[in-house]
């Protein structure tokens, strides 16, 4: 498409201003594999503009009350819930998630980011006597500079913005430049809602990311993506000692005990590896089942899989949409690819979709080997591996048995002994008999390199606060 047709109405948030900028990148719709807009490319200049506005307004905002904080954040959350159709309708042309699932995501950002407001920060008193007054105090560290992924762009930049907003912080937000233009727009009702200055919003490529990370000006990166990348922010972070949450990529585990029900099961566990195309750091990535009901839960999956409509996300028919970027979807490809010489059953799937876009089939994979790519690499595509296994100790080594540790789950009818097997996973959240359950109030985040630090929760909280003690002796 000429780029005289691409839609271009898209504009940084800079000091409370919309700012166009002078260079711009074009933004690839998923579905069809074509540009269809322009987004903004920020400078140096306006990198330093906006840090500059966030640096100013950080006193005053710092100074407002948690209930006056609060009150913003309950506008976000209508303002989100208001405007979900124009949102999500952005969202999957970009993403290209189903737009159902992008309207779910949108209004779910509000509900969580309203949820952590509601979370009282108070002083922690740890000493008291007739000589001494010791109290532990939190106060903001000032500015937050946050860098999101392309998967979940709505809520993956609301529920870090949320938490610094919350407790005293100002925000630099830059979106991924996949998926950027859903967080621009965002911008402009941020805009509307925050005093100028405590929120800025700017498009632009990886470098722009790396200038964030280094920025001497900027007190803390939160960075959601891939565990290279995060590397490279704590690595360029360290630089000015900042603060950093890192949010970064998982092998999730699903060990399904012998009392499971294959068929009742199947479905949850399906949707669980395959929501938004597996593009979900906290998707199960490898399935390990009993030998007893292996055959069944393989053939349950597959049936799945074979049922699964996927389109175009616009389609309100549509459940799978499309791999977000060509660079992925090549990858997954590659995956099934090796998967395949390797000699394992693929039982549904397995290749790519005939048509415009980046489309691959869901894909079921039985009888694969323990050191095979798709078993030991974070797919991030609806491709999953079942394996098989004997003695739960075995199934328990084989699930620890990768340097990612988000999250996992287990699944069987036997509570206390599904407890205690989930208890044994290595990872930030294990889960029992579900997968991918979020709450405000809980902290989340991985062990191992699947991340530093928490979101959501009196943690994720309080990791955009420095600890302070006062000490007065009587």
């Amino acid at each position: 498409m000429p780029a005289a047709t691409l839609r271009s109405d898209f504009t940084h948030l800079i000091d409370g201003h919309a700012v166009r900028g002078s260079n711009a990148f074009e933004v690839i719709n998923p579905a069809t594999g074509a540009a269809f807009a322009l987004c903004p490319s920020a400078s140096r200049d306006e990198l330093d503009a906006a840090v500059a506005a966030a640096r100013q307004a950080a006193p005053a905002w710092a100074a407002r009350t948690y209930a006056e904080r609060r009150a913003l954040i309950h506008e976000l959350s209508v303002a989100l819930a208001t405007h979900k159709d124009v949102l999500a309708e952005l969202l999957t042309h970009e993403q290209g998630k189903p737009i159902g699932q992008a309207r779910d995501e949108v209004v779910r950002a509000g509900t969580q980011a309203e949820g952590m407001a509601q979370i009282a920060i108070e002083d922690e008193v740890l000493a008291e006597d007739a000589q001494r007054h010791i109290v532990l105090r939190y106060a903001p560290l000032g500015v937050v500079g946050i860098i999101t992924p392309w998967n979940a762009p709505i809520s993956l930049a609301t529920g870090p913005m949320a938490a610094a907003l919350y407790t005293g912080n100002t925000v630099v937000l830059k979106p991924s430049p996949y998926a950027p233009l859903v967080t621009l727009k965002y911008g402009e009702l941020l805009g509307r809602i925050f005093p100028a200055g405590v929120v800025n919003v700017l498009g632009g490529g990886d470098e722009l990311g790396a200038w964030m990370s280094a920025h001497p000006h900027i007190d803390k990166i939160s960075f959601t993506g891939s565990v290279a990348t995060g590397k490279q922010v704590m690595a360029t972070a360290a630089g000015t000692l900042k603060r950093i949450t890192l949010e970064l990529g998982g092998n999730d585990a699903a060990i399904v005990l012998e009392d499971a029900d294959p068929k009742a099961i199947a479905a949850k566990l399906f949707f669980a590896a395959t929501v938004n195309s597996g593009q979900v750091c906290m998707a199960v990535k490898r399935i390990y089942a009993h030998e007893s009901i292996y055959e069944a839960l393989c053939g349950a999956l597959a049936e799945e899989a074979r049922r699964a409509i996927v389109g175009n996300g616009l389609d309100p028919a549509t459940q799978l949409g499309p791999i977000q970027n060509q660079r992925q979807y090549q990858r997954v490809l590659a995956l099934i690819d090796d998967t395949r010489r390797r000699g394992a059953r693929i039982l549904a799937g397995g290749h790519a979709l005939p048509g415009p876009g980046y489309f691959i089939a869901p894909t079921i994979v039985c009888d694969i080997d323990e050191d095979a790519r798709l078993v030991r690499e974070e797919q991030f595509g609806p491709v999953v591996p079942i394996l098989k296994y004997r003695d739960i100790e075995d199934a328990v080594r084989r699930a620890n048995d990768t340097r990612y540790g988000l999250s996992g789950s287990v699944w069987g009818a036997d509570l206390k002994r599904a407890s205690a097997v989930a208890a044994r996973l290595e990872v930030g959240t294990a889960w029992v008999n579900q997968h991918r359950s979020l709450a405000p109030r809980v902290p989340f985040g991985g062990s191992k390199e699947s991340g530093v630090g928490r979101h959501y929760g009196d943690l994720g909280l309080k990791g955009n606060m420095e600890p302070r003690v006062l000490s007065v002796l009587k």
